[in-house]
C-alpha cells in the first residue's frame, strides 16, 4: 500500500469523482453527455467513446488534486491510457490524484429485499493486474431496496467476506451497500445497515483499513460512529439519483461524509460543448460538491 496516498485519502480535504460507469449503464452516460446508439457499432466503440469522455473529464483544468482526492475507474479503463500513461498512472504523476478500481461484476437478481453482488470471477487475477496499475483502492455495490434483515445481513456478510480479501492483497477496499432512496421506510433500512456493520467491525484485524460508499441517510450524521470507527479511512456517500443540488444540500448536513457522486458529477456536461464552456461547467460542479463534502 502507498502510505503516501493513504495519508492523502484520510485526511486531506476533497472528494472522489465516481467515473465507472459499466457496460450495462454506459449507454445512458453516453445519451446524457450527447452521444446516441448511433455513434458506435458495438461495445468496443463504446468503451473508447465513454474513455473519451472520462479522459476529456480527467484532463481538465477543473479536475484537481485541491477538490479531487481519487477517481472511481471501470476495469477497462484502468487498462487504457490518457495521453500515453495508463489512466492510474496519469492520476497520480500528472494530477496527485488516487485511482481505485470498480470489481463488481453487477447485481444479481431481487431476493430478501436485496440485490446481492455476481461472483466475482478471477478476483485475485484482477487485484495482480490492478497492483501493476498503481491502482490504490477497490470499489464493490450491491443494493438494498426493502427492509429486510436477513437481506441486509447477507449484503454486508458478502461485502466484508470480499472486503477482508481485497485488504489482505493490499489495497484499501470501498464496500458500497447501497440503500436505494425509493426504499420504502428507508431509514428503518439504515437502522439495520448500521447494526450490521457495526458488528461486523469486530471480526476485523486493528490493522485493516476499509472505506464505505453509503447512501445520504435519512437522519443527519447517521453513520458517525462508523465514520469515527479506526478501521474506517473514509467514508463517502453516493448521490443515488438525486439531482445534484438535492445530493449537495442532504449531504452538506452531514459532518465528515464526503461526496463519491458520478451522475451528480457529469450533470450538464454535453461532447458538443466547447471546451471552455465545458470546463466551466466542470468547476462548477466540482465546486459545489466540494463545497458540500468539506464540513466538519
Amino acid at each position: 500500500m502507498n502510505n503516501l496516498q493513504l495519508e492523502r485519502m484520510k485526511n486531506d480535504n476533497g472528494f472522489i469523482a465516481a467515473l465507472d460507469q459499466s457496460g450495462g449503464s454506459t449507454p445512458k452516460a453516453l445519451a446524457i453527455y450527447g452521444v446516441s446508439k448511433e455513434a458506435y457499432a458495438n461495445e468496443a466503440e463504446m468503451f473508447q467513446l465513454v474513455h473519451e469522455m472520462r479522459s476529456r473529464i480527467m484532463k481538465s483544468p477543473a479536475f484537481t488534486k485541491e477538490r479531487i482526492l481519487a477517481a472511481i475507474l471501470f476495469e477497462k479503463t484502468m487498462d487504457l491510457r490518457v495521453d500515453g500513461k495508463y489512466t492510474a498512472d496519469y492520476l497520480w504523476e500528472t494530477k496527485e490524484i488516487l485511482s481505485i478500481l470498480k470489481v463488481d461484476k453487477g447485481l444479481m437478481d431481487l431476493e430478501n429485499g436485496v440485490q446481492l453482488m455476481k461472483p466475482i470471477p478471477n478476483l485475485d487475477e484482477l487485484l495482480v493486474r490492478a497492483k501493476e496499475r498503481h491502482i490504490f483502492g477497490t470499489k464493490m455495490r450491491s443494493v438494498i431496496k426493502e427492509v429486510n434483515e436477513l437481506g441486509i445481513k447477507t449484503i454486508v456478510d458478502q461485502q466484508f467476506e470480499i472486503g477482508k480479501v481485497i485488504a489482505a492483497a493490499g489495497f484499501v477496499p470501498i464496500l458500497e451497500p447501497e440503500v436505494d432512496i425509493h426504499t420504502p421506510n428507508k431509514q428503518n433500512a439504515e437502522e439495520i445497515l448500521k447494526q450490521q456493520l457495526l458488528e461486523h467491525f469486530k471480526t476485523l484485524d486493528t490493522n485493516c483499513q476499509i472505506m464505505f460508499k453509503l447512501t445520504i441517510p435519512n437522519v443527519d450524521n447517521f453513520y458517525e460512529e462508523i465514520i469515527e470507527h479506526p478501521n474506517v479511512v473514509r467514508v463517502v456517500a453516493l448521490s443515488g439519483g438525486y439531482s445534484r443540488n438535492e445530493a449537495n444540500e442532504k449531504l452538506l448536513r452531514n459532518r465528515n461524509l464526503i461526496a463519491s457522486f458520478s451522475r451528480a458529477l457529469t450533470e450538464g456536461l454535453n461532447v458538443n460543448q466547447g471546451e471552455a464552456e465545458f470546463n466551466n461547467m466542470l468547476d462548477e460542479a466540482i465546486q459545489s460538491i466540494y463545497d458540500a463534502s468539506i464540513t466538519e
